[in-house]
């Protein structure tokens, strides 16, 4: 045989060893958050050698981000799912059933959703898993813009200029330490109130 493996196997062997590698990496961080939690340990508990672990990620930080994205995208599909049977209630609640899984997302484990977006926000925008994480937090963002350009009083500019205020009201209030201990109804509520004053305005000037 000489060592060759076919294509097949051997891709189908990655593929196991990357997902031996994400289900522990998502338990450790589940069990311990991000900051107590080792390569090796990573490593360890999902049988593979440290140097294979580095082939799929190169630090802590990328492999949290795997784990994270998946989750992130999830949440954005629920919220997807939960504004379009709210979408005959007006903009803000489909706005809020939007959100709501993605704030629980973010405040599952407070650590490792804090982590995540500022491995995002200051992290190196090449790097592919981050790229996924932006192209992600891009498509909440569209999402959101497109829920709002639904109110007449609204125009297409400025729903996507008040989408990019709403993801950083989001991000602000799922991650300063402040709010750590709130319950994710006492965010979702204050997050509500700030997204109900920013459109107000446009109400108003009506």
């Amino acid at each position: 045989m000489g060592g060759h493996m076919p294509i097949g196997r051997r891709e189908r062997a990655k593929q196991a060893k990357r997902e031996r590698i994400m289900t522990a990496a998502r338990e450790l961080f589940a069990e311990h958050g991000v900051s107590e939690v080792t390569t090796q340990q990573i490593a360890h508990r999902a049988d593979v050698a440290i140097g294979t672990l580095y082939l799929y990620a190169c630090t802590k930080a990328e492999l949290l981000i795997m784990v994270q994205n998946e989750k992130f995208a999830a949440a954005i599909d629920s919220g997807l799912a939960a504004a379009n049977a709210a979408v005959e209630q007006g903009v803000l609640k489909p706005v809020i059933a939007l959100i709501r899984p993605v704030v629980e997302c973010l405040r599952e484990h407070i650590e490792n959703g804090s982590t995540y977006l500022h491995e995002l926000v200051f992290g190196d925008p090449a790097e592919p898993y981050r790229q996924l994480g932006l192209a992600l937090a891009g498509r909440l963002e569209a999402a959101i813009t497109r829920l709002l350009t639904r109110d007449e009083y609204i125009d297409a500019g400025d729903a996507a200029t008040l989408a990019r205020v709403i993801t950083a009201i989001i991000h602000f209030s799922t991650t300063a330490t402040v709010y750590m201990h709130r319950s994710d109804e006492a965010v979702l509520a204050d997050i509500r109130d700030q997204i109900y004053a920013t459109l107000a305005p446009h109400h108003r000037a009506a």
